[in-house]
């Protein structure tokens, strides 16, 4: 399960690099694609057998990790969006989206590295 465990980290990494490298934000690329939806199935999937270990608290980790950007950047969104008529609410959103972009790189980062090293994650 250990190397299941960095197998999603890696997809997840991989949408933060798609997100840095491409035309998509860090955590649009993050909650939007294929890479990160499929890592965020595969810890469902699996969660059962971790259940109890030390690999419990990085599947938590990633599964929040994952839904948490996810209600930040619809709140982020649906705030700004009545402020893009005034033109400010195009600076909120960006700058929202790109400090929750931050947030999932140092969650993703913080993660890999606990994992790597055999450490179990806050709860």
């Amino acid at each position: 399960m250990v190397t299941w465990t960095h197998v999603i980290y890696a997809l997840h990494a991989l949408s933060v690099l798609i997100g840095v490298t491409g035309a998509a934000t860090i955590v649009g690329s993050f909650i939007f694609g294929v890479p990160s939806i499929v890592a965020v199935v595969m810890n469902y999937a699996r969660r059962r057998e971790v259940r109890d270990t030390w690999l419990e608290s990085h599947f938590s980790w990633q599964i929040r990790t994952f839904w948490i950007a996810f209600v930040a950047s619809a709140l982020v969104l649906v705030f700004s969006a009545p402020l893009m008529l005034v033109l400010v609410g195009f600076a909120t959103a960006a700058i929202g989206l790109f400090l929750i972009g931050i947030w999932v790189l140092y969650r993703v980062l913080r993660g890999w590295l606990a994992l790597r090293d055999a450490r179990t994650l806050p709860t």
